[in-house]
Parts: structure tokens; sequence; C-alpha cells
């Protein structure tokens, strides 16, 4: 039998505000594919789960709290936006990656609708985005951040002002060590590319009668494709392996 309803859902609810704000922008859960409903009921079922753990936590702050109960939904929305947006940077600089490969290996498809989101991408940058996230999801990155999530009440305590400055100092972090990372996958297409090119230029002062561009395109393609085809495997493995050091030293 619950004692106090009120103190219970009022609880339930700001524990939903964190958990609920990270999974609002969390990779995968936040997907366009998935139905806002759908996404609505995952969030509040982990939301019901985890408040029994946080129990000792979130409920001696909300009971007889009630006039500062605004200010409290809005800084646990906070925190919770930030711990997403981390993974969300992070699988967001996978699609620059791709991007970036396959502009270097001259892959200039028309873009298609995208896997997960409503913009158009790459058919390439598709296939790379769409492998890292499923990796992630098999190596359950998702337990890490809810995890994660558990302990930031620790850091962050209930009821207190988050620090504007350290958050975006976070995700500053993030993004910098994400575009480290990325730039180092997608390094040796970048070295084909300007390679080719270099040569192909060299190819072109030397027989400039020669319409070189049509005969060195599909040789630029070719020869990207197929380091595509030796290193994907490696790139979605660094992409996957290089979440945990970055999420839980951000």
């Amino acid at each position: 039998m619950i004692n106090d309803p009120e103190g219970t859902v009022l609880a339930l609810f700001v524990a939903f505000c964190r958990i609920g704000g990270c999974m609002m922008v969390l990779p995968g859960f936040s997907t366009a594919r998935i139905p806002a409903q759908l996404r609505l009921l995952i969030a509040l079922a982990v939301s019901m789960a985890l408040t029994p753990v946080l129990w000792d936590t979130i409920y001696p702050r909300v009971s007889g709290t009630q006039p500062a109960y605004i200010m409290l939904i809005a800084s646990e929305t906070l925190i919770g936006v930030m711990y997403g947006l981390i993974a969300r940077f992070y699988v967001v600089g996978l699609q620059f990656c791709g991007a970036v490969l396959t502009m270097a290996v001259g892959f200039n498809a028309p873009g298609t609708p995208d896997v997960l989101e409503e913009t158009p991408e790459n058919q390439l940058t598709n296939l790379i985005s769409f492998g890292g996230l499923l990796l992630l999801f098999m190596m359950d990155f998702h337990h890490m951040i809810f995890r994660a999530l558990i302990d930031s009440y620790t850091l962050m305590p209930l009821g207190g002002v988050p620090n504007a400055q350290k958050m975006l100092i976070t995700l500053t972090d993030t993004l910098q060590a994400t575009f480290m990372l990325m730039l180092r996958l997608s390094s040796p297409f970048l070295i084909f590319g300007l390679m080719f090119n270099v040569a192909i230029g060299l190819i072109n002062k030397l027989a400039p009668q020669i319409p070189i561009y049509f005969i060195s395109t599909p040789y630029l393609l070719l020869g990207g494709l197929f380091l595509v085809f030796l290193s994907i495997a490696a790139i979605v493995r660094q992409f996957a392996d290089g979440f945990p050091a970055i999420f839980l030293g951000s």
C-alpha cells in the first residue's frame, strides 16, 4: 500500500524528467522512425524501473517542496538532456566521418532518406552510421547511460542548480574527443583521396588533351570502395570501443 500517493507521483515525475530528458536526445531512442508515443512509454517504463533504486534520494527532496517544483523540473530535464547529448554528439560524429569518407572516395550519389532520421543522407554514410549504432546497442551502451544517470544523482544532487559552465565544458570536450577520433578513422580515406588526386593532376599536366576526369573517377571510386570494404569492420569496431572512454571520461 502506498502511504503517500502524491509524494510517490511527484518522485516518479522528477525521475522521469532526468531520464526522459536524456532519452529525448539519446541516439536510437530519439530517432524519427520511432513514434513519439512509443518513446514516451519507453521513458516512462525506464523511470518506473529506476525510481525504486533512487527512492531514498528523490522522495525526501520532493515531499513538501511544491513551491520550488517547477525549478526542480527544469534543472532535472537540463541535466538529463546533457547526458543524452554526450552520446548524441558521439553518434553524429560517425555521420561526419561517413560524410568525409564518401567525399574523399568520390562517392557523390544523391542523398536518400536516412535510416534513422528524416533528412536525406548518402547511402554509404547511412550504412556506416547505422552499423555503428547497431554495434553500440549490441554492446549495451544504453545500460551504461542508465548507470551514469543513477550515479549522476551523486555528482549533480537533486534540487541543486546545474553548473552551466561545467556542462558546456563537458559538451565541448566531448566534441573535441569525438572529432579527433573520427578524423583518425577517416584519415586513410583522406590520404588516399589526396594522393590519388595529386597523381591525377600530374598526369593531366603531362597529357592535357586526355579527358582525365572521366577516366579517373571510376578508378577513384573503385579504389575507395575497396578500401571501405577492407576497413569498415575496423571503423565501426573502433567507434564502438571508443564510446566508453569518451562517455565516462566526460
